[in-house]
């Protein structure tokens, strides 16, 4: 029998509510495909400093990298904003992660569910079948880059210091990833950077041009500012398929795609490196405000659980079902608070994931 291991790092606030549906759409997997699913749980973030002293532990850690893959829950929570050190955040411990297991490449889907294009902040003609799939380096870029921090300066006050920082080797390797993801879907990648006031967008340009050029020729190659892309986000979003990016730009662009789709509770990601584990996460934050009510969405969970199964376990017809479950349920009335409208079936937590269960058994 095919077995594979699996951690879970529910997170804070709502994770490990989300993450229990998760577990159930896991346990359904495994019966229907004959698979055993050695699953160990730890925890990450708030809740880790809370236990642990670090957002992070080492033992942590050590399962992590030992495990076919991780699935996580967001982290965070007032009880922590500015009451810990900066280097003992729940947030430390998500960078930590991703830096030790050399994920870099994050891929981040907005996708408007039919049922849902109604939801969104455009318009539905703007929105209805988009589909963009979001490659963001990942593991380098401003957020890691060096010198950092906030120094006393000599003529009196302070400097805040990021560094924007890539080489060539990491602006190829996730170009790369994002090449390969365009042969299996439209063969087209928007890659947004400003090189127009920045050198290393200058680099990024080059060698992502370099590499389409040399290696992937029947890629449709398009280079966007990245200001400019947000604009025609919100303009005409459908023109779109693969949008290569950053660390910093796509943060936010793909946030804002997020939105597009009418709610953050529906997106999953995945980030992939070299081998070794890919780590699987909802897109949206642990939501303190709701933790604790069963009233959270699931689906993003579900959907990064589904993703772990694509990736990583190489089970793509059970995540194919999963992903069409969702669409099911929603098709069928169902919503949580965070997606409801007149005339639906509002559900919680674990209502919602009774419906995408009994989808999943239909088929």
């Amino acid at each position: 029998m095919t077995s594979f291991n699996l951690l879970l790092l529910p997170g804070d606030g709502i994770g490990p509510e989300i993450m229990t549906e998760a577990k159930r759409v896991l346990d359904w997997a495994a019966a229907e495909y004959g698979v055993t699913f050695n699953v160990s749980e730890d925890l990450i973030g708030g809740c880790a400093y809370e236990k642990y002293g670090v957002p992070l532990a080492d033992e942590t850690l050590a399962k992590a990298k030992a495990s076919d893959a991780v699935v996580m829950g967001s982290v965070g929570g007032p009880q922590w904003d500015g009451k810990v050190a900066y280097d003992k955040r729940p947030e430390a411990g998500l960078l930590k992660l991703r830096k030790e297991l050399d994920v870099f490449a994050n891929l981040r889907s907005a996708i408007c569910f039919d049922a849902l294009a109604d939801a969104s902040s455009l318009k539905r003609d703007l929105v209805a079948g988009l589909d963009i799939l979001f490659v963001r380096e990942l593991s380098s870029g401003v957020y890691f880059g060096n010198p950092r921090g906030i120094e006393d300066l000599p003529e009196g006050g302070r400097v805040g210091i990021n560094t924007q920082r890539y080489t060539d080797k990491e602006i190829i390797r996730v170009a790369r990833v994002a090449f390969e993801m365009a042969r299996k879907r439209g063969s087209r990648v928007a890659s947004a950077d400003k090189a127009n006031v920045m050198e290393s967008g200058v680099l990024w340009r080059e060698e992502v041009t370099k590499l389409r050029d040399a290696e992937y020729p029947d890629v449709a190659l398009e280079h966007v500012l990245a200001d400019n892309c947000a604009m025609q986000l919100v303009r005409a979003p459908k023109q779109y398929d693969i949008i290569l990016t950053d660390n910093l730009f796509g943060d936010i662009l793909s946030d804002a795609a997020a939105m597009l789709t009418g709610s953050l509770g529906m997106l999953p990601s995945a980030s992939l490196g070299d081998g070794g584990p890919g780590l699987y996460e909802p897109v949206h934050g642990s939501a303190p405000d709701i933790a604790g009510k069963g009233v959270a969405n699931p689906i993003a969970m579900i959907l990064s659980m589904a993703m772990a199964l694509r990736y990583s376990l190489g089970l793509g017809e059970a995540a194919d079902r999963i992903e069409k479950a969702v669409d099911g349920a929603l098709n069928a009335g169902f919503r949580t608070g965070d997606i409801m409208s007149g005339g639906m079936t509002r559900v919680g937590t674990t209502g919602m994931g009774d419906a995408i269960l009994a989808e999943l058994q239909k088929n």
